[in-house]
């Protein structure tokens, strides 16, 4: 089961809910990330647009996303809603409870590995990735790229980062941005062949590539060149794309050289 470090929810944080009994002024759901706590969920909570019986809306055993409304920590009672749950929060929060629920999986593995519990496993683990990246999954696709170092940075013990680095990198397959785009360049006269080339390599002078980041440039036939780049994320595929063209502009500029780019569209 997934978990949270917190024995009580905060107010306004979403939930995942399991419902689990149903009557006709309101239903008990237990909180999933929170060992099975049992919170309330009142009838003029249960949805913003009219309904003849509460059945219609909810089913036992189903799981939602509900939102906190009250909670008294001296007694343990919280009392959420389904109806303030926006369509945004609701697909925002099924994502991270997968994300968390891959993180424990990893965990899980870890622990068998080594020998110990998956208490341990959060402890040593688990809990630093949360206090280091913001989420254990995010540290996770951190080792992933990284290995041990970036589980090690956290805090994790080494015997423990080596393990968990293997394990994320055979586990975990993290998304890719991808921009193609046709290049065609042409240089006339005298020694146009060298100015090409000086123009094809540009890019590549001071270039330090992100982490993560694949470009491949080759011929398509002269004087057509394909350019792929791919990178976690769109934003750095962009900046990668922009470096890369300013470099050969400028330079073909400088050359006297014929230089334009196309993108391909997806």
């Amino acid at each position: 089961m997934v978990r949270k470090r917190e024995k009580l929810p905060k107010v306004y944080e979403l939930v995942i809910g399991t419902v689990k009994e149903i009557y006709d002024h309101g239903a008990f759901v237990t909180l999933d990330e929170y060992g099975g706590l049992e919170a309330y969920v009142p009838l003029n909570e249960i949805s913003h647009t009219w309904f003849r019986g509460i059945r219609e809306v909810l089913k036992v055993g189903q799981k939602k996303v509900f939102k906190v409304i009250r909670v008294n920590r001296a007694k343990g009672l919280v009392d959420v809603s389904l109806r303030k749950v926006s369509d945004s929060e609701r697909k925002e929060k099924m994502i991270e409870w997968k994300r968390a629920q891959r993180a424990e999986k990893i965990l899980e593995l870890a622990a068998e590995k080594l020998g110990k519990s998956l208490d341990e496993a959060y402890e040593k683990v688990g809990w630093k990735l949360e206090d280091h990246y913001g989420e254990i999954y995010r540290g996770l696709e951190e080792a992933h790229l990284r290995g041990p170092e970036a589980l090690i940075e956290a805090g994790v013990p080494k015997r423990w980062a080596k393990v968990v680095a293997e394990i994320a990198k055979t586990s975990i397959k993290l998304p890719r941005a991808k921009i193609s785009g046709v290049v065609t360049a042409q240089c006339f006269g005298k020694n146009g062949l060298l100015k090409l080339k000086k123009v094809l390599t540009a890019w590549k002078d001071g270039f330090n590539p992100p982490e993560g980041v694949n470009v491949r440039f080759y011929t398509m036939g002269a004087p057509r060149y394909k350019l792929d780049i791919e990178a976690l994320d769109f934003k750095t595929a962009e900046r990668v794309l922009k470096h890369m063209l300013k470099a050969m502009k400028d330079t073909a500029k400088k050359e006297g050289c014929r230089f334009e780019f196309e993108r391909i569209k997806r």
